[in-house]
């Protein structure tokens, strides 16, 4: 079984894509625009994305730029838990991440042995990092 995590954007898919890729790594790949998709859309838009995939060793995060007319609510119900490999890893993700985001919880200690730190960033995508020690 495999669990991908499919995110919509308003408008800046690329720009938050190539932000996770500074990040995580991996590779953009599979992307497609709206341009020449028999779709209601405004031709100002035609340029963005209409699915993309960024590709890692251990990790796949898919997104698209929803359509304007589309609601999106930054929501909390959903956070992309990131397990690091080392904990200074985790620490520049998490810094990373919330630069210009909201921290939920400051990167710490925790109860189950590990460090860890929750964040929304500044695309309102949340998420959890952390480091098994």
């Amino acid at each position: 079984m495999r669990i991908e995590a499919y995110l919509a954007y308003r408008g800046n898919c690329q720009e938050a894509f190539n932000f996770y890729q500074e990040i995580f790594g991996g590779e953009i790949k599979n992307t497609e625009t709206y341009k020449d998709k028999e779709i209601d859309i405004p031709e100002n838009y035609r340029s963005k994305w209409q699915h993309a995939e960024l590709r890692g060793k251990n990790f796949t995060i898919l997104g698209y730029d929803a359509a304007p007319d589309t609601p999106l609510t930054d929501g909390t119900n959903m956070h992309l838990g990131v397990d690091m490999d080392t904990e200074d890893a985790a620490k520049a993700a998490f810094d990373k991440l919330s630069k210009s985001g909201q921290v939920h919880t400051n990167f710490q200690e925790t109860s189950w042995g590990a460090k860890y730190g929750r964040c929304t960033d500044k695309y309102g995508i949340n998420w959890m990092i952390n480091f098994k020690k």
